[in-house]
């Protein structure tokens, strides 16, 4: 995976942790990152589709997540809600980015921003999740050994 990729990215996850904690709107938001030139060294494209789309499909993401989490969606941290929410996103509109390595950003994400330990939580939400939004690749890799 580029940088660019995982710097958009945490990105996301700010921007989607700013509009969780504030409401604001995602223009706004947005344009507060370019103004800012938070977006520096980040592959732009990907951080607008994850940004807005989240958002755009949360309904859909939250039910994939509901499944798996120990509590009511907007219950978890908010910075593990934000991580957790770009994972399941990615799964689900990503299909050709290996779930492996979502996973592995969601964990990294975690170990960034979010408190001692939560990478563990998001680790095991995202790898349940995707166990049933990538059963396909997950089946086909499982025959490949």
């Amino acid at each position: 995976m580029s940088s660019a990729k995982t710097n958009a990215r945490k990105c996301a996850v700010q921007a989607l942790y700013q509009w969780q904690m504030t409401g604001e709107s995602l223009g706004r938001i947005e344009m507060n990152f370019l103004e800012e030139e938070l977006l520096k060294g980040a592959q732009k494209k990907y951080f607008t589709e994850i940004f807005y789309g989240v958002p755009k499909q949360l309904n859909a993401i939250d039910e994939a997540l509901a499944e798996f989490v120990d509590r009511p969606v907007e219950k978890i941290d908010p910075v593990e809600r934000a991580v957790l929410r770009i994972g399941v996103y990615e799964l689900i509109n990503r299909l050709e980015t290996p779930y492996k390595v979502i996973i592995n950003e969601g964990v990294n994400l975690a170990k960034c921003f979010g408190a001692d330990g939560s990478h563990k939580y998001v680790n095991g939400i995202l790898d349940k999740v995707s166990k049933k939004q990538r059963a396909v690749e997950i089946k086909a890799k499982q025959e490949k050994k």
